[in-house]
């Protein structure tokens, strides 16, 4: 192991060892449980170390915090599209219910789709839908988001090119 890597490694330990108990304590209070808290805890180190960089000292509260914010949003959001995916299969007769890992792999894709469209600003992803959801002209999405045409063209094309790269792994 290099040095560097090594120096990295000691340093994402002293910031495990000094927050930790008060990262949990803080993600326990936002989340209502423990369990919930000690993974989000967990996912929050974890993307320090993909990162490859930490904050300097007198940030670490702060930059943790930060993290574990975003991290929140995401388990709720997630939750947010499983509950609405369940809601929809709930109302198919049980013959045509998936099975479990089609369930699994079709809400994952929700998700991708979700954070995809959460790329976007917000007239984009609002035309992308009108267009795509509702089968709307480009001039009534004009009228609807009071823009003109061509805005709704670059708005259109910007959603499918970040539905493109995303299906793709174009820019990971």
């Amino acid at each position: 192991m290099i040095s560097g890597e090594i120096a990295f490694r000691q340093q994402v330990e002293h910031l495990y060892v000094n927050h930790s108990t008060w990262l949990r304590s803080l993600l326990r209070r936002k989340l209502g449980n423990a369990f919930d808290a000690a993974d989000l805890a967990h996912d929050v180190y974890f993307q320090l170390m993909k990162k490859g960089q930490l904050p300097p000292a007198q940030d670490s509260r702060r930059h943790l915090t930060q993290i574990a914010n975003g991290l929140v949003i995401d388990l709720y959001r997630r939750r947010r599209i499983e509950s609405a995916y369940l809601q929809a299969l709930a109302l198919l007769p049980e013959a045509l219910a998936p099975c479990e890992e089609t369930r699994a792999l079709a809400i994952e894709a929700l998700i991708e789709i979700d954070a995809v469209l959460h790329s976007l600003s917000g007239k984009a992803r609002k035309a992308l839908l009108l267009c795509k959801l509702d089968g709307m002209s480009y001039r009534q999405i004009a009228s609807e988001l009071q823009v003109s045409v061509s805005s709704v063209e670059k708005y259109i094309a910007a959603g499918l090119l970040a539905c493109y790269q995303a299906l793709h792994g174009a820019g990971r």
